[in-house]
């Protein structure tokens, strides 16, 4: 008996999502399967997801407005966003918090379930959240060959004022983790920002937080580079303009910098792409510097990273890309 077709992809987002979701989307039609999006926030109260174990073996369901689906019904996940469900503010604050753990708590054992029952997953959910681990992130990049800049994560102000030293007071902090789901902002968004001798004695929130330190490259331009699987797709910005944008180019104004297309050397694609595989990922969105002496110098690869500046406005066919990677049969990427 012929087993039924996997022609289902669910594209994992959140509600205030669009154009890249999309894109996506229409790809995926026009190779013939049928994308499903899922607004993770929309989980518990709009979706029902059910993962079951009995004599018969294990099951993963979800029903939607539309309709049920088994995971045998689905041939890939584009985990894009995850994000906390939309909860009652009215729900007393403890038992909210409560509702979050098991909502999430949840939502990761059906996608497990579903890895289980075969569907590929862009990115791995195993491999996504290790993989945001920017120390070791850079360790990977350098021994690799990429260059990487001179870099301290830590709480220790005294490391922070030997680094300044060591590299002649141009230096750069940033934090681990980003506090908003797009380039755009949308909430609480803290930039790169340079440090100076003015700061080397404000540095006591480092009790209560630990940040990144690093060596300031000189900049050419700036690149975004978009792997998926073995091909890169390169944008370029300068934001060398902006006074505001000198340090982070998202801090410029929208007429200060513009994207353009752009390029790396055959030798760091290479290592690129083998950097991206080596975290378990075939989706990475990776940051580099271009010095005026030409060197590429490696700042990070972030799992989820944006693209669709590059798409909308270069025309690189990164959608198709993902829609070829998800729409692939079997399971290994």
């Amino acid at each position: 008996m012929t087993p039924p077709a996997r022609d289902i992809v669910l594209l994992l987002t959140h509600s205030g999502d669009h154009y890249t979701v999309d894109r996506v989307a229409e790809e995926l039609s026009r190779r013939g399967v049928r994308p499903l999006r899922i607004d993770t926030d929309g989980f518990p109260a709009e979706l029902e997801l059910t993962s079951a174990l009995g004599r018969e073996g294990a099951e993963v369901t979800l029903r939607t407005a539309s309709g049920e689906l088994r995971g045998q019904d689905i041939r890939s996940v584009w985990l894009r966003r995850l994000v906390s469900p939309r909860l009652d503010e009215s729900l007393d604050p403890a038992f909210r918090a409560g509702c979050m753990r098991e909502s999430k708590a949840a939502l990761e054992g059906f996608l497990d379930g579903l890895e289980a029952a075969g569907c590929r997953f862009v990115n791995p959910l195993e491999a996504d959240l290790p993989a945001q681990n920017k120390p070791r992130q850079l360790r990977l990049a350098h021994a690799l060959g990429l260059e990487v800049p001179r870099t301290l994560v830590t709480n220790d102000a005294a490391r922070v004022r030997a680094l300044f030293e060591q590299v002649n007071g141009r230096m750069v902090a940033k934090m681990l983790t980003p506090l908003s789901q797009s380039m755009a902002g949308g909430g609480a968004f803290v930039y790169t920002s340079a440090i100076g001798p003015e700061h080397l004695d404000e540095l006591d929130g480092l009790r209560y937080s630990p940040m990144v330190f690093q060596e300031r490259i000189d900049k050419l331009r700036e690149l975004r580079v978009v792997v998926v699987g073995e091909q890169c797709f390169v944008g370029a910005i300068d934001a060398s303009r902006s006074v505001a944008g000198q340090v982070d180019w998202r801090r410029s104004k929208p007429d200060e910098v513009s994207w353009e297309k752009g390029s790396l050397p055959a030798e760091v694609s290479a290592r690129l792409v083998r950097l991206v595989a080596e975290l378990g990922l075939v989706y990475g969105a990776a940051d580099f510097i271009v010095t005026p002496e030409g060197r590429h110098v490696f700042l990070e690869v972030n799992p989820g990273g944006e693209w669709g500046m590059l798409e909308k406005d270069l025309g690189l066919p990164i959608a198709a890309a993902l829609a070829e990677a998800l729409a692939s049969e079997g399971t290994a990427l």
